[in-house]
């Protein structure tokens, strides 16, 4: 990567040069550049920094952790008096009790005037939320890394929009792309088998493994597909009931895998019982799965319809993120709009296509009678160029 900074690096560093403190945690999906991030702010803030991390061989417990804390407060003495320090604890989730740990030191430096800053990294949000939520409200800022998007990529690689669809936001995988067999095996082992068998099933309550497993790959498969949890039950075989496969597809999403679009309808109750639209948050998950090259992929017109959707997907699931937006799909009888965005009072209604024939949209055309629309977009097609929409944030949309 280089010299590359994302753009979410100015905003990482301008909390932790703030003279308020708050606890600044960095939570996203693994392979997406956290530790990078966290890196440079220590090279750029030109504070006396510790970086330590729990992802070790050797278990870590609340010992160490006091013990790496008292660590990074020694760097915050100076002959002049005291001065700021960073601390930064990577994978701290994989600490049991660290949120309390925490909650008990930060409390002891901001009674003491002491001020070191602290910054979390942690590989799956809903892990790291769970012990934020529970004893640290109030002193911490949560800021999502989320997975790499096109301009991202384009800046940093020089992806073309194709390698971007097919090989998707994984910065790691960058460089194997012109080694099929290697980005291949990247992907499978050191991202898909890693965040689950390290982030998922050791650190969660997970009753059917290998059913959590098949549920992902299902999503692989139908990813851009709205299913029924019923569908999903014969589908998946021993599925257990639908309560257990939604609790699945909520971890998979916390992991930064696999995430369920609830359907719009303007009733939240209504969302929260519908059907999810599967979707990848990073098509390289759909394609590396798929055991098919990109030469391959490429000439298959459908298949690669249904790579351009999910990308698509997959850069609105991962700036929505970002930015608090949040984003369903709609149906109604067989009218379909592929995604909406909300923010606010303010709606968005997009539907994609790969090829540039003409197209009827009545699936638009309902739901924009129905709903107060302000933006319908196509995009591909006759519409809004894919690379245009890609290269934009998704707030525009919504203006």
């Amino acid at each position: 990567m280089g010299n590359y900074k994302r753009p979410v690096f100015e905003t990482i560093l301008k909390r932790v040069l703030e003279k308020r403190r708050f606890i600044q945690v960095l939570a996203g999906p693994r392979q997406v550049g956290k530790t990078t991030l966290a890196r440079q702010v220590i090279e750029e803030c030109g504070f006396p920094s510790h970086y330590v991390s729990a992802d070790e061989p050797t278990l870590q417990d609340r010992t160490w952790l006091n013990q790496q804390w008292d660590i990074a407060r020694t760097k915050t003495i100076s002959k002049s008096g005291h001065r700021p320090a960073l601390l930064i604890i990577d994978e701290a989730q994989k600490i049991s009790g660290w949120s309390e740990t925490v909650k008990k030191l930060w409390d002891e430096d901001t009674a003491n005037g002491n001020a070191l800053r602290v910054m979390i990294l942690g590989s799956s949000p809903l892990l790291v939320q769970k012990g934020l939520t529970e004893s640290l409200a109030g002193r911490f800022e949560l800021i999502p890394i989320t997975h790499w998007l096109y301009n991202e990529m384009k800046q940093c690689f020089g992806f073309t929009l194709d390698q971007y669809i097919y090989f998707g936001g994984y910065p790691g995988a960058a460089t194997l792309a012109d080694e099929q067999d290697r980005w291949l095996n990247y992907i499978v082992d050191s991202l898909i088998e890693t965040t689950i068998s390290r982030d998922i099933l050791l650190m969660s309550r997970v009753d059917k493994p290998a059913l959590l497993r098949r549920l992902f790959h299902l999503g692989c498969e139908y990813s851009g597909q709205i299913i029924s949890y019923q569908k999903m039950v014969g589908q998946l075989q021993d599925a257990g009931n639908t309560t257990t496969l939604a609790h699945y597809l909520n971890l998979l999403n916390g992991a930064g895998l696999l995430v369920g679009l609830p359907k719009y309808a303007g009733q939240r109750v209504r969302q929260r019982s519908s059907s999810p639209k599967l979707l990848v948050q990073n098509t390289a998950l759909m394609t590396a799965l798929s055991n098919r090259s990109f030469a391959e992929i490429q000439a298959d017109r459908d298949y690669w319809g249904r790579l351009v959707e999910s990308s698509v997907g997959a850069h609105l699931v991962n700036d929505a993120k970002r930015k608090h937006i949040e984003m369903y799909y709609w149906l109604n009888r067989n009218r379909e709009v592929d995604f909406i965005l909300r923010s606010g009072k303010s709606l968005a209604a997009i539907e994609v296509k790969s090829t540039a024939k003409s197209y009827t949209l009545p699936g638009m055309e309902t739901f924009c009678k129905m709903f107060p629309v302000k933006r319908r977009l196509l995009v591909g097609g006759q519409g809004i160029s894919l690379d245009e929409f890609l290269a934009t944030p998704i707030e525009h949309w919504l203006r």
